[in-house]
């Protein structure tokens, strides 16, 4: 990516949120544009950081047996009529809804009405189960009181998986599975996020826990034991029976130890029964020849709100300035090295453009900042608000074809050919 060609002007960062400097930047820089109160453009690192998770949601979920599917985003209400959850997402304006000479639509908030509608088409005998299906897609809420920026906005990307099983037994062994991709997906995209005791809330069922994120920035309170790494939803203890309930389902028997801190929910996964599927009249046939409701599960990742969170996780702080900038890990930064040349300097600009070339035909990632009338000092400090993990400065102090290569991660400067750069990224 050539930063000429993106129309990215020189960084001035005034005034950044103090609870939210990641995507304070994101917005000043313009790599974030608001369209409206929970409502945003993508610029093109971020949108490809969002992609690049994707990428490892869809790997990780593949390599667990789970399918992959697509379901419309604007559905008909009478498949949420079905289930008896449309009066509830109109009155409270949750949902939004658009009425045609063809009746009335709506923007789908959430999957499972739709996922149940597809799976039942498919999965009518015993023998096609159990079966995980999933999709990232949009989806919509009118969320009155948006936060956060990407962390809760009215329209956003979302992970939603839906297990469909013969039986409680089944059903847990599904779940222990996404549980365990869902831990895999976030340990690749380099997030600190641990799974907490939740309580099922609106969605029913018998068992759920939320991956979250120990961080200030968070809207949740939890209860976390640092020795066992277990986390609690304070919402567990409002249970008449919770003691019980952490007894049989978690094994936990004393809280004493926990600790509440602050943390932010990236993904939400639940045992919800037959409880769906008898709202919807979910059923497949027995090995005895009976109709029997689907035990279903259901798992989701918030994928923008993974976005802003990794955004905010990866913040560089300068001593003087405060918050500057990021380095992205390398797992999910699009570019891995950014080239900054003197661009008065003929010699360096040809050396940048051949170092650029070299490194686009072997699919790396790079970025070659060809802006005019920008002096290199301010260059280097913009390099840092586009979260590439390695920089290469084409200066006066740059000698021959030999290239000094920083990690913006820890300072670390290495002398390098650019073949030995090339074959860094490809082993």
């Amino acid at each position: 990516m050539k930063l000429s060609q993106t129309g990215m002007g020189t960084t001035k960062l005034n005034h950044l949120d103090e609870m939210y400097p990641g995507q304070s930047i994101l917005l000043q820089t313009g790599q974030l544009v608001q369209y409206g109160a929970g409502l945003f453009a993508y610029g093109t690192v971020p949108l490809l950081v969002r992609r690049n998770i994707e990428k490892i949601i869809i790997d990780t979920l593949n390599q667990h047996g789970c399918i992959e599917v697509l379901l419309p985003t604007l559905q008909p209400d009478t498949i949420w009529k079905n289930s008896g959850r449309y009066d509830h997402y109109v009155e409270d304006g949750t949902m939004l809804i658009t009425e045609s000479n063809k009746g009335t639509f709506c923007l789908a908030p959430t999957g499972e009405e739709a996922m149940l509608e597809f799976a039942r088409e498919k999965l009518k005998s015993y023998k096609n189960l159990p079966a995980t299906y999933y999709q990232i897609g949009e989806k919509y809420r009118n969320e009155i009181r948006t936060r956060g920026y990407l962390l809760r906005g009215k329209a956003f990307p979302m992970l939603d998986a839906y297990s469909f099983d013969l039986n409680e037994e089944t059903m847990g062994i599904s779940y222990e599975n996404v549980r365990n991709a869902f831990l895999s997906i976030f340990k690749q995209i380099g997030l600190p996020v641990i799974p907490i005791v939740a309580d099922n809330g609106a969605m029913g069922g018998k068992k759920s826990e939320e991956f979250m994120m120990i961080s200030s920035q968070g809207e949740d309170k939890i209860l976390y034991d640092e020795k066992s790494k277990i986390g609690l939803n304070t919402e567990i203890l409002e249970k008449e029976n919770y003691q019980e309930y952490l007894k049989e389902e978690y094994g936990i028997t004393d809280i004493s130890t926990f600790n509440e801190i602050r943390t932010m929910e990236l993904g939400h996964i639940f045992q919800l029964g037959t409880r769906y599927s008898e709202m919807m009249n979910g059923k497949y046939i027995n090995q005895e020849g009976k109709e029997t409701y689907y035990y279903m599960g259901c798992y989701g990742i918030g994928v923008s709100r993974t976005v802003a969170a990794l955004y905010e996780h990866c913040v560089m702080n300068d001593t003087k300035w405060g918050p500057c900038g990021f380095v992205l890990p390398e797992s999910v930064a699009p570019f891995k090295v950014q080239i900054v040349p003197k661009m008065e300097n003929e010699e360096k600009v040809k050396l940048a453009n051949e170092l650029y070339e070299s490194l686009q035909k072997e699919n790396i990632g790079a970025i070659l900042d060809d802006r005019e009338s920008v002096t290199l000092g301010v260059k280097m400090k913009d390099a840092k608000v586009l979260g590439t993990p390695y920089l290469v400065v084409m200066g006066d102090k740059q000698e021959g074809e030999m290239l000094e290569v920083e990690s913006m991660a820890t300072g670390e400067r290495k002398m390098m050919t650019k073949e030995e750069l090339i074959q860094s990224f490809l082993r």
